[in-house]
């Protein structure tokens, strides 16, 4: 199968179709790729308004060593014999990265709505909230500079 350029919201479906679950891919100082399981979703970001791939990450996680290094961040989805990637760079809101105008507050909302869009549910969601807090959780963007697939 030839590989043919994408739209957002065919990843959009696709991730809706199994919990958003797809390998997130970085790449290490030393050029290895790091790669992990991950809830991702289709969100559109909070200040420029424009879709993106945004999943949840924890505060230790390598990966975020690397997106601020300036690594891009691939997202490759399957589903049966159906694959799409989307790969560009990535933008960080956290406890410690809120952009301009953005409270704490406003991040609470915001780790919801991804964890919604990457198909998350919680029967608590004050405790989602209180944990993803005590945490120091960080929301990761993705850019969809490049879509690839066949899906």
């Amino acid at each position: 199968m030839f590989q043919r350029m994408s739209t957002i919201e065919a990843v959009k479906n696709m991730l809706a179709e199994e919990s958003g679950l797809a390998v997130v891919s970085t790449a290490q100082a030393d050029g290895r790729v790091l790669s992990s399981v991950t809830n991702c979703g289709v969100i559109d970001h909070p200040i420029t308004g424009e879709p993106h791939v945004a999943f949840v990450s924890m505060a230790r996680a390598s990966r975020l060593g690397h997106i601020r290094r300036g690594a891009h961040v691939t997202v490759a989805i399957r589903r049966g014999w159906s694959w799409l990637s989307v790969t560009g760079p990535a933008e960080l809101i956290g406890p410690d990265q809120r952009p301009p105008g953005m409270d704490a507050d406003a991040l609470r909302v915001l780790l919801r709505d991804v964890f919604h869009a990457a198909g998350g549910m919680h029967d608590n969601l004050d405790e989602y909230d209180r944990a993803m807090a005590e945490e120091g959780r960080i929301v990761v963007f993705v850019t969809p500079d490049r879509i690839l697939g066949n899906g």
